[in-house]
């Protein structure tokens, strides 16, 4: 049996997963992560992005973040989310939507936009159908 390390990954409205896990990909601000069992304490952003979470049973769950925090501890993983999905959760046709107004509003050349509002917006979205699309394909 390999070792395990317990995950709790929390939005802001409610907690998402909780169990355990042998190893957890995240999508830190400086590039991917990878953590498992007795990992050194780490506390970095995260960008927009999937969570992969392998459990013991060689299941691995997709979980769409928006962006927010990792803390590691030996025994612990959080993930504190602005905002945290399953992959199976995702809305596509609103994923669609706010990809689509985003890159309307990036056409905007008038300035009376807030461009990196709207890359930000653009990126999640992109992520979000990114996410999705793997996990269909990987089920």
């Amino acid at each position: 049996m390999a070792m395990t390390i317990h995950v709790d990954i929390v939005s802001a409205e409610e907690q998402i997963y909780s169990g355990l896990a042998e190893m957890v990909v995240a999508p830190a601000e400086e590039g991917d992560v990878g953590i498992t069992a007795r990992h050194a304490p780490l506390l970095t952003r995260l960008k927009a992005g999937e969570v992969r979470v392998k459990t013991d049973n060689n299941e691995t769950l997709p979980f769409f973040v928006s962006g927010g925090i990792l803390e590691v501890q030996p025994h612990v993983v959080s993930v504190l989310a602005d905002r945290a999905v399953r992959a199976k959760d995702i809305d596509e046709a609103k994923a669609i939507e706010a990809k689509n107004r985003a890159e309307e509003m990036l056409k905007d050349r008038s300035g009376k936009i807030d461009y990196a509002k709207a890359q930000a917006e653009l990126i999640e979205a992109m992520e979000q159908l990114r996410t999705l699309e793997r996990w269909r394909k990987n089920r």
